[in-house]
Formats: structure tokens, sequence, C-alpha cells
């Protein structure tokens, strides 16, 4: 008996290494895989890790743009708020030259009496008070007669030959006043040139 519990042992021992070794060869096989499919999520997580930094570094980029244009875009509405600024009311300035004209006109006229010498008077006070005004908003009379031709602040209407002591291209007369807003002329002067 003892033959046969020793044969049924060493069956038993072959049968549970026999079992064992299989156990250990799945193990091992599962660890193959296990190892493979681990190193697949490796892989697709630095792939996903690479298309995020990307995406980071698109909307960085995108963000740097978008920061570069709205300061691009503040410094225009500046610029353009302080040109609204210093050209305030130009269109006012410019509808009112004709008054002056006007005015100027009226002061040429030549009085005999005294009613008329009043009024002149009355005129003249109007005139000044509205150069006075035009003035502090910086709004001044183009200074053109007897200087040099300057097409960019005159307009000349009529040439004449020069006389005398008169230089070639010098304003000779000033047929109507020109006016300029700072550095911005709101009407050119109309004159006569020497040629």
């Amino acid at each position: 008996m003892a033959k046969t519990d020793t044969a049924k042992s060493a069956s038993q021992v072959k049968s549970s290494a026999a079992k064992t070794d299989e156990k250990a060869a799945k193990k091992v096989d599962t660890k193959k895989t296990d190892v493979k499919s681990s190193a697949d999520q490796v892989k697709e997580l630095q792939k996903q890790i690479a298309d995020l930094k990307k995406q980071l570094d698109d909307k960085d980029n995108q963000y740097l743009r978008a920061e570069a244009e709205i300061q691009n875009m503040t410094k225009r509405f500046n610029k353009e708020r302080a040109q609204l600024a210093k050209y305030d009311g130009q269109d006012l300035a410019t509808s009112i030259l004709p008054v002056l004209d006007n005015l100027k006109r009226a002061l040429a006229i030549e009085v005999t009496d005294e009613n008329g010498a009043q009024l002149k008077k009355g005129i003249q006070m109007v005139h000044d008070h509205l150069e006075h005004a035009l003035k502090e908003h910086s709004i001044t009379e183009i200074e053109a007669l007897n200087k040099p031709f300057d097409p960019t602040t005159q307009q000349a209407v009529q040439t004449v030959a020069a006389s005398g002591d008169q230089k070639k291209d010098t304003v000779v007369k000033v047929l109507q006043a020109g006016y300029q807003m700072k550095d911005r002329v709101l009407r050119p002067a109309m004159v006569v040139v020497a040629q």
C-alpha cells in the first residue's frame, strides 16, 4: 500500500507541478500581456500629453495675438480720440469764417456820417470779439501778404508780373484770408502771386 500511496503521491506531485507550471506560464503570459498593454497605455498617454501640449501652445499663441490686437485697438482709439479732441469745433469754425469775411468787408466800407461811424465801431467790436474767440480755440489767420507762396496754405487765383522790389513767387495781394486750426488748414488763403 505504501507503494500505491507513493505512486499516487508522485503522480499528484507531477500533476500539481504541471498545474503550477501552467499557472506560472499563464502568469508570465498575463504579465507579458499586461506589460504590452501597459506600454501601449503609456504610449497613448504620451500621445495625449503631446496633443494637449500642442493645444495649449496654440491657445497661448491665440491669447497673445488677441492681447496684441486689443493693445493696438486701444492705441488707435486713444490716437483717434486725441485727434478728435485736438480738432474739436473744426466744423463750427469753418462755418463761422464767412461771417468773419463779411465783417471785414463791412469794415472796409468808407463812412461819411456820424451814424455810419457808430455802426462801423459796433461792427469793429463784433469783429474783434469774434477773432479773439477764434484765437482762444487756436484758430488763426494764415499770414500770406508779402510772404513766399505756400501751396499747402494758399491758393493762387491770379498771377501778376513782378514789379519793383517784389520777388518772384511772392504773395502780393490777399483776396480772401485763410485760416488754420493748430496745424490743420481750415481754409486756404486766396492770393495773387507775383511771377
